[in-house]
């Protein structure tokens, strides 16, 4: 972990740090399996540990944070039908910030399976289909 992000990650309340080093592994874990998006960067967005595909510029790029509501959220940009994709296939428990964002609480852990396959469509948002 660079050392930037890693200060990020240390300034973040103890819950949610936990929290959002869960992402970060679950991140790297999907990314790992998806060979096709070339090498992850993980670098500080808005101060925030954020996740690129800087070689294919496959991906939109994945935040993680604390929101002014509390808990921990993973972000994605505000302009991409991310998150307006992913509502019809989560959980219906699980909560949202408008088009960016997926609300968690730190009493209760997201399943890692639905938020794969947010993960996963992030890190290819921007693949072109074949011709």
């Amino acid at each position: 972990m660079p050392p930037a992000v890693r200060v990020a990650f240390d300034a973040f309340p103890a819950p949610a740090r936990t929290g959002c080093l869960a992402l970060r592994a679950l991140i790297l874990e999907t990314a790992a399996q998806m060979p096709e998006i070339g090498r992850i960067a993980e670098e500080l967005r808005w101060g925030e540990p954020a996740y690129l595909t800087p070689e294919t510029k496959s991906g939109s790029t994945i935040r993680l944070g604390v929101p002014k509501s509390g808990g921990y959220a993973l972000f994605v940009h505000c302009r991409t039908t991310l998150i307006a994709d992913f509502r019809e296939i989560a959980p219906p428990d699980w909560r949202f910030d408008g088009t960016r964002a997926v609300l968690f609480d730190t009493a209760h852990p997201p399943r890692p399976e639905p938020l794969a396959l947010l993960i996963r469509a992030a890190l290819t948002y921007h693949r072109k289909a074949p011709s």
